[in-house]
């Protein structure tokens, strides 16, 4: 399961009545990053076969299978400070964060 932050969501929102206000929120899981995997966000109207949708609070997530591996249990969150807005990624999976906070990797690494 994934988890939503109220501000997480007040910013999903936001961000999605500016660019697709009828899109869902689609977060996948990517190699890269300084830690070996990445969180990647985007907006999507389509729901391919093998993406789990979750209705949180109101926003539909879609996550595909692989990247739920990676994802089950994160916590995610939004906050402001003096370098700007971001969301903020807690996965209980993760061994290690690089400073950014958008890159981890877990102990048995898998293929994405």
């Amino acid at each position: 399961m994934i988890h939503l932050s109220q501000v997480a969501i007040s910013e999903i929102r936001r961000l999605q009545l500016k660019q697709q206000p009828n899109a869902l929120l689609r977060l996948t899981i990517k190699q890269g990053g300084c830690s070996g995997l990445f969180y990647d966000m985007s907006f999507d109207e389509t729901v391919k076969f093998n993406d789990r949708v979750f209705d949180l609070s109101s926003i539909k997530v879609i996550v595909d299978d692989e990247s739920f591996n990676y994802v089950n249990g994160l916590a995610l969150d939004y906050s402001e400070d003096l370098m700007g807005g971001g969301f903020r990624f807690h996965n209980p999976q993760a061994i290690a964060t690089c400073g950014c906070g958008n890159s981890f990797s877990i102990a048995t690494p898998n293929s994405v």
